[in-house]
């Protein structure tokens, strides 16, 4: 199950639940749409993939229990700035290449 974290690992902005700006990649490093686009290049500074949004649970148990009261969104912060310089170097070689031929 997804932890949804809370704000954007990069600048720390707040991305709550049912935020439209979040984006995650395969092992859920999460980073706010601007930061994904204009620093990062779509290329993960944990992992090198891409991003995709972030699903939203539902905050209604619309069926099953399946919604944030039974899973709520994690709490916890996980802030590392990313080092610019670094990691438009790491970027350079593999941000050309589609996230899926990675």
């Amino acid at each position: 199950m997804l932890e949804l974290r809370p704000t954007c690992e990069n600048c720390n902005k707040a991305l709550p639940p049912n935020s439209l700006e979040a984006r995650i990649c395969t092992y859920e490093c999460t980073f706010c749409a601007t930061c994904v686009e204009n620093v990062l290049e779509n290329v993960c500074p944990n992992c090198g993939g891409g991003f995709v949004p972030r699903p939203i649970r539902p905050a209604k148990n619309w069926k099953g229990d399946n919604f944030l009261g039974e899973d709520p969104a994690s709490t916890k912060v996980r802030h590392k700035p990313v080092d610019a310089e670094v990691h438009a170097r790491f970027a350079a070689a593999i941000k050309a290449i589609p996230p899926h031929e990675r």
